[in-house]
């Protein structure tokens, strides 16, 4: 089982700006069928986890909800689940509701949705195995990072999907968490 945090990201290193917004990166081409896209990445994953910004935004730009996987949404809000979704909310740190979702993978890999600090958390916690970023060509100024913090990274893979840099890292442990 490995723990992913799958995203895309402007060149300079934000997922989405201030005010959440994506549009920066639908109107870029790439191309659903292509290296490193979110259809193949996704098969392989057996449950999902994301903050609660993540959880909200997907609730308003969705009419259903788009994931059969179990979710777990981190939170310290009252946030409703969606009918008939495997959506679970938890509160607490990533490390307490770990076992939970490694449980729910049932043997599959774990995605860290959205938010770079959720994922920011997971590598904390030393839980974070791999960080696929793909790379739009366009540059934001300001925004929501990709992640939050000073994380050693090994780069495992790299390809091109149209007009994005795919790119895919291992998590270097870092020397506390090795000794740890």
């Amino acid at each position: 089982m490995t723990v992913h945090y799958y995203t895309s990201s402007s060149l300079d290193g934000f997922i989405a700006t201030a005010d959440h917004s994506l549009e920066w990166l639908f109107r870029q081409d790439f191309d659903q069928d292509g290296p490193m896209n979110h259809t193949t990445f996704i098969e392989g994953m057996g449950a999902l986890v994301m903050g609660s910004s993540t959880y909200e935004w997907l609730r308003e730009a969705e009419d259903e909800w788009p994931y059969s996987h179990p979710t777990f949404v981190l939170t310290t809000r009252e946030l409703a689940a969606p009918p008939g979704a495997d959506v679970r909310l938890v509160r607490g740190d990533v490390s307490d509701s770990f076992d939970a979702v490694r449980e729910a993978a049932a043997q599959s890999d774990i995605w860290v949705v959205g938010g770079g600090d959720v994922a920011g958390q997971f590598a904390d916690a030393g839980l974070l195995d791999e960080v696929w970023v793909q790379f739009a060509p366009v540059m934001l100024g300001s925004g929501r990072p990709v992640l939050p913090r000073e994380i050693d990274l090994e780069l495992v893979d790299v390809a091109r999907n149209r007009a994005f840099a795919c790119a895919r890292y291992r998590v270097v442990p870092s020397a506390a968490a090795a000794a740890g």
